[in-house]
């Protein structure tokens, strides 16, 4: 399994963007689907985008239209753009590996700290 650093994480005000990177140490990222996950205060952790190892995309409908995700197998890096930030995404951000076609991978990574003030 590889790897996963996030970084990118800070401080924005409403309406604002913020880009997060997510950089693999593993030689197959390629092989991979990835995701982007966040945790907020309180509550679980839940999926917000998945990029498939083929390059198709799917959001969850919170962030539809705000969030895109991209990769970069050159570089073994997913990238987040979070444009149009609302306080009701701040959160810690990770990113994770598809492990199977229904599971990810056990090797939660620190996260990055993404807060809105309003």
């Amino acid at each position: 399994q590889v790897q996963l650093v996030e970084s990118g994480g800070g401080l924005v005000q409403a309406g604002g963007s913020l880009g997060l990177s997510c950089a693999a140490s593993g030689s197959t990222f390629s092989l991979h689907g990835m995701g982007w996950f966040r945790q907020a205060p309180g509550k679980q952790r839940e999926l917000v985008a998945f990029i498939s190892s083929s390059g198709y995309t799917n959001y969850a409908d919170s962030v539809k239209g705000r969030f895109t995700i991209s990769r970069d197998n050159a570089k073994n890096t997913v990238y987040l753009q979070m444009n149009s930030l609302k306080p009701e995404d701040t959160a810690v951000y990770y990113c994770n590996a598809k492990r199977t076609l229904t599971s990810w991978y056990n090797n939660w990574g620190q996260g990055t700290q993404v807060t809105v003030s309003s």
